[in-house]
């Protein structure tokens, strides 16, 4: 009886080594590593088929062999699964990647208007649609920069603006102080250079992972207390690889989101690369919104400053 399924419970254990030890996998290959970890949460769909299986050969050793990898993937992403939302906050703030090939700017323009933000982050601004995103937003807020193809739009006043060197060449990172009532907060935006699955040569990520790696010591380096990262990094919070940013920060969706949050790609959202992260602010709620011209979902968090 016992021997009955063998072979399933053996896929549950291998299933189960690759949940708990997702971040030994190697990135020497293709950046193989990063590639699950983009992906993990997705691993899940495995177990209800598992399942389904287990009892059609009404295996009992399946379906004990079954627990494991399910109570390691409850133990990753379950907490993703409530709403862990509260209320109060007295900032808002949103962040978008448009698509330089945008067929709508002024619709997407008054989507981002419409969410109701305080601060508004863009990125993939294309050179020749600043202009318009700069017109259509103005009705909403009175400050902003563009820097490269990045921008931020406040209804408080920003200063201290600079590009940060994200070892890109070109700008898709800046940083601002923003002037809110409860004080100012160091609001940075950064556009990370995009990955490729490729036969020939995996996961390519170098580049985004070096950007990452320059966003990290940015962000160590601020010395205001109240940080906010807002943009598009090209991974999850799972992936190793932003580390140097992912373990100084929180993700507000993670800490008061409901839902795994997943922004791309917009027409069927399988990731959530586009990131809110915070440090020294505490996450009220985070969420995501419905579908622009984008091929990215905006992603917006209501968060609460600290008392000066």
């Amino acid at each position: 009886m016992w021997r009955r399924g063998i072979v399933l419970a053996a896929v549950c254990l291998l299933l189960t080594g690759v949940l708990f030890l997702h971040s030994d996998v190697p990135n020497r290959i293709g950046n193989l590593g990063s590639l699950l970890e983009t992906f993990l949460p997705w691993v899940g769909l495995a177990l209800p088929v598992l399942f389904v299986l287990a009892v059609l050969r009404r295996s009992t050793t399946a379906l004990i062999a079954l627990l494991l990898p399910t109570l390691v993937w409850l133990n990753l992403f379950g907490g993703l699964l409530t709403d862990k939302s509260s209320p109060g906050g007295d900032l808002t703030v949103l962040t978008h990647n448009v698509n330089a090939e945008n067929p709508d700017p002024d619709g997407t323009a008054q989507d981002v208007i419409a969410a109701g933000a305080d601060v508004v982050a863009l990125e993939e601004l294309a050179e020749s649609e600043v202009p318009r995103y700069t017109r259509d937003l103005a009705t909403a807020y009175r400050y902003h920069s563009v820097q490269g193809t990045v921008g931020l739009w406040s209804k408080y006043p920003l200063s201290g603006v600079r590009t940060v060197d994200i070892k890109m060449g070109w700008t898709r990172a800046m940083r601002a102080a923003v002037s809110t009532p409860d004080g100012k907060v160091a609001v940075y935006v950064a556009h990370l250079p995009s990955v490729r699955v490729k036969f020939d040569a995996g996961f390519t990520a170098g580049q985004r992972d070096d950007a990452a790696d320059a966003l990290g010591q940015a962000i160590a380096s601020e010395q205001l207390h109240s940080v906010v990262l807002l943009g598009d990094l090209n991974g999850t919070m799972n992936d190793r690889a932003l580390a140097s940013v992912t373990s100084q920060m929180r993700s507000t969706q993670g800490a008061a989101g409901n839902g795994m949050g997943f922004s791309w790609p917009a027409r069927l959202p399988m990731a959530r690369i586009d990131q809110i992260m915070v440090k020294g602010v505490e996450p009220r709620s985070s969420w995501t919104l419905p579908k622009t011209g984008s091929d990215h979902l905006p992603v917006a968090a209501r968060l609460q400053l600290p008392q000066s």
